[in-house]
């Protein structure tokens, strides 16, 4: 239940950085006033359709809620980045959704340069294999 609370916040912060009204967010995304105040105070689990659709109202990532919701495993990296990111209000929603496409790619990058090096590294080298058979 403190998970549900935590995106709740989350999902008020957002449309309070957004500059927007409960209404206004409410019709963004398609459900109804009473039902997004019951979400923003943690008293509803929406499902994922519903946290796409506040999502899109937010302009923010849907995987950012999925995350929050704990539909999605976190992706490595810092969540506080992501959630700066997607916060900055200096930042346009476009900015915002490319600066984080941009990041999701360095991490995606990273792992599997990280994933590739443990795979190189477990694999017996052909001269080691060739002498032990030898020997």
């Amino acid at each position: 239940m403190a998970r549900i609370g935590d995106l709740g916040g989350f999902i008020r912060e957002q449309r309070d950085q957004a500059h927007m009204s409960l209404r206004q967010l409410a019709q963004a995304a398609g459900v109804s006033n009473p039902y997004l105040s019951q979400v923003e105070r943690g008293l509803r689990n929406p499902s994922a359709e519903i946290l796409k659709q506040i999502a899109q109202g937010l302009r923010i990532s849907a995987e950012t809620l999925y995350v929050r919701a704990g539909i999605l495993d976190d992706r490595t990296g810092d969540e506080s980045v992501t959630t700066a990111i997607a916060s900055d209000p200096t930042l346009t929603e476009r900015q915002r959704a490319t600066l984080l496409q941009i990041y999701a790619a360095f991490q995606a990058e990273n792992q599997a340069a990280t994933h590739e090096s443990t795979t190189h590294q477990s694999t017996p080298d052909e001269s080691t294999t060739h002498q032990s058979t030898t020997e």
